[in-house]
């Protein structure tokens, strides 16, 4: 039976502080809660020769399955978090969940300021095996970063999940988070200090994402709890009715989540991410057409001149009657 982990901003400050005093960067190794059938350490190459190793969680498969989910965590960044929901993926799903730079397992050790840079480094995990869609969900801070990989690799996309999508616009909790961190830098953990900076400095770089939003060929799905006091629901609800999509956008408001919606039930918030694959295609039933039979025209002229008045009959109509053409 998996341990809990602490919940919330207050459990996410508290796992920072113990794993920083323990040297580890999982706050609970996964092989101690879940078997490797489940739910696998990975790393993989930056992309954009940035010359930096990132950690991650997956699902290992045998065969790759029809949809694969890949999420970009918030900030701090921290994909165990995740791994309830990994455990309890369907077959026919897998899911990839990653510690961004600066997070984690993962390089560099300071943190990455520049939202397309971390686009490009985490750009490796929309890799589909042949014939593999690709879900991509983007938490919190990591919304932005999704959006911006979705605008990269739009064909690779199927659809754009952002979930308690952060925009620049913090709640009480999260100011209180960020003036409280900002005077303690020097104190607080690396991956705590690495929150602060990049979610401080997130507002001057939104405008390329906003923009990004209403280019995306593909559906977009806002999910977001109508508790978060973290990211407010109304800066969600904004987005939606700024965005001019190309494709289509949707809210769906969750009842009592708060900001960590990836800490609820798992199978709620796998029926949300289901909901936002694409119908598959119709395929209409074969029609068979009753097969018609047309009479020959010999046997159309036979039927006229047999209802042809007798007068008319015995008056001379060269290449007409069938009497005289068999005579």
């Amino acid at each position: 039976m998996p341990r809990k982990r602490p919940k919330g901003v207050v459990g996410v400050g508290w796992a920072c502080f113990a794993s920083a005093m323990l040297g580890r960067t999982e706050h609970v190794p996964m092989s101690k809660d879940y078997p490797d059938t489940l739910v696998r350490r990975t790393s993989f190459e930056a992309g954009g020769d940035l010359g930096w190793r990132i950690s991650a969680l997956e699902s290992p498969r045998d065969l790759p399955a029809p949809w694969k989910i890949v999420v970009v965590t918030g900030s701090p960044s921290w994909a165990e978090y995740w791994a309830p929901v990994l455990a309890a993926l369907p077959a026919d799903r897998e899911m990839i969940v990653v510690d961004r730079p600066g997070f984690g397992a993962s390089q560099p050790s300071d943190h990455v300021p520049d939202l397309d840079v971390q686009a490009l480094a985490l750009s490796p995990l929309l890799k589909a095996a042949p014939g593999q869609q690709i879900l991509l969900v983007g938490q919190s801070y990591g919304a932005a970063i999704a959006t911006l990989m979705a605008r990269r690799h739009g064909r690779r996309v199927r659809g754009l999940v952002l979930l308690s999508g952060y925009y620049g616009e913090p709640g009480p909790t999260a100011r209180w988070l960020l003036d409280t961190g900002g005077r303690a830098l020097s104190l607080i953990p690396r991956d705590l200090r690495n929150a602060v900076l990049e979610v401080t400095g997130q507002p001057e770089r939104l405008a390329p994402v906003r923009e990004a939003l209403g280019r995306l060929p593909i559906p977009i799905h806002l999910i977001h709890g109508d508790r978060d006091d973290f990211a407010p629901l109304e800066a969600a609800e904004r987005l939606v009715a700024e965005t001019r999509a190309r494709r289509s956008i949707r809210l769906e408001r969750v009842p009592g989540a708060d900001h960590f919606i990836n800490d609820g039930p798992a199978e709620r918030l796998l029926a949300s991410l289901d909901a936002c694959l694409p119908a598959p295609r119709r395929r209409f039933p074969q029609v068979r057409w009753p097969v018609l039979a047309v009479p020959s025209l010999a046997n159309v002229g036979a039927g006229l001149w047999a209802r042809l008045p007798a007068g008319l009959r015995d008056r001379s109509w060269p290449g007409l009657s069938p009497t005289r053409e068999a005579a």
